[in-house]
C-alpha cells in the first residue's frame, strides 16, 4: 500500500532552476552542524525500510563490511550538496550516474531500480524528516510554522538539484508531513537490512585500515558512541516504524532523549565554529565570509 496524499500538479518548468545553495538559507546555517549526525541514523534507517532501497542496499552497499568508510563518504557527499558551490550540482549528477546501474532482483523475483522516482525521492525526504526531528530535539528554538514552510522551499530546491520528478514532491510542508506519515505507516516494512543497520551502529566495527591488533581498543573506545548513536536513532525514528521493527521506546527513554537534547541544544552554539561544523561546511562558510569582505573592499575602491 502506498501513500495517497496528493502531490502538487506542476511541471519541471514550474520548479526553481538547479542552483547551488548560498549563505542565508536554513540548510546553509544548519546542515553542516555536528548535530546532523544525531538524526542521520534515523534517516538511513527509514531508507532501509523502503523495499527498493533495502534491496539495492542489501546487494551493493558496504555498510556491513566498512561502516566507518561508508558513513564518512555519505557525510562528505551530503556536505557537498549544500556547501559545494557549483560542484554541488556535479555531485548530484555523479550520484545519479552511480545509482543508474544499481539494480537488483529480490528473493520474490521483484525487480528494483535505485533510480526509480519514488525511492530516489525517499532518500531526500528522509533527510527532511531528520532535519525537522533534529530541530525538535537538539536545538534551543523549535522551528515556527513560517520557518518550516521556508525550509521546505529549500527542500524543493534540493530535490530540483537531484532531478526528482515533480510528482514526488508534495506541495507544502503540511502536505509533506501528511504524506510522510502515510508513507511510514503504509509503505515502509521491516527488513533484514534495517535490523542489520541497527546492529552495525550499536557496535561500530573498526575501519578497514586499522591494524587488527588495535581492534579491541577501538571497540572499547567507540562503545559509548555506538550506544548513544543507537539511542538517538531509535528515539528519533517514528513510532510506527519502531513498532514494525520491534523496537522498544519507553516514556523514560523519551525523557532521557529530551534531557540530552536540551543539553546539546545549549552546548553546541557555544563551541567555536571550527568545532561546531563539519570540515567542508566550516571551510565553505569561512570562504564566503572572505568573499564578502573582498566584495566590500572592492565596492569602496576609488575611481
Amino acid at each position: 500500500m502506498t501513500a495517497s496524499v496528493a502531490r502538487i500538479d506542476r511541471t519541471a518548468s514550474q520548479l526553481p532552476p538547479r542552483q547551488p545553495f548560498r549563505p542565508g538559507t536554513k540548510m546553509w546555517d544548519e546542515t553542516g552542524l555536528i548535530t546532523f549526525s544525531l538524526t542521520a541514523g534515523s534517516a538511513f534507517l527509514l531508507q532501509t525500510m523502503e523495499p527498493t532501497i533495502a534491496a539495492v542496499v542489501d546487494e551493493h552497499s558496504t555498510f556491513r563490511t566498512d561502516p566507518m568508510g561508508r558513513a564518512m563518504r555519505s557525510l562528505a557527499s551530503v556536505m557537498m550538496w549544500i556547501y559545494g558551490g557549483e560542484e554541488a550540482l556535479a555531485e548530484a549528477d555523479r550520484l545519479r550516474k552511480r545509482h543508474a546501474t544499481l539494480n537488483t532482483v529480490d528473493a520474490a523475483g521483484v525487480h528494483h531500480k535505485a533510480l526509480s522516482s519514488g525511492p530516489w525521492a525517499w532518500v531526500l525526504h528522509t533527510g527532511t524528516f531528520a532535519f525537522t526531528e533534529g530541530n525538535r530535539y537538539f536545538t534551543r528554538e523549535p522551528l515556527t510554522a513560517a520557518e518550516k514552510n521556508a525550509y521546505y522551499d529549500e527542500v524543493v530546491q534540493l530535490m530540483r538539484n537531484f532531478s526528482v520528478p515533480p510528482k514526488e514532491i508534495p506541495a507544502t510542508f503540511d502536505d509533506w508531513q501528511r504524506w510522510f506519515d502515510e508513507m511510514v505507516d503504509n509503505h515502509l516494512v521491516a527488513t533484514n537490512v534495517a535490523h542489520d543497520y541497527l546492529r552495525v551502529i550499536r557496535n561500530i566495527a573498526p575501519p578497514t585500515f586499522l591494524p587488527r591488533i588495535l581492534a579491541p581498543l577501538w571497540r572499547a573506545a567507540t562503545a559509548p558512541i555506538g550506544r548513544m548513536q543507537y539511542f538517538c536513532t531509535v528515539g528519533t525514528t517514528p513510532e510506527s516504524a519502531r513498532r514494525k521493527l520491534g523496537l522498544t521506546w519507553t516514556p523514560a527513554d523519551e525523557r532521557k532523549l529530551r534531557v540530552l537534547g536540551w543539553v546539546i541544544g545549549r552546548t553546541i552554539p557555544m563551541l567555536p565554529e571550527r568545532i561546531r561544523y563539519f570540515p567542508i561546511a566550516y571551510e565553505a562558510r569561512r570562504l564566503e565570509r572572505d568573499r564578502a569582505r573582498l566584495r566590500k573592499v572592492i565596492d569602496l575602491r576609488p575611481f
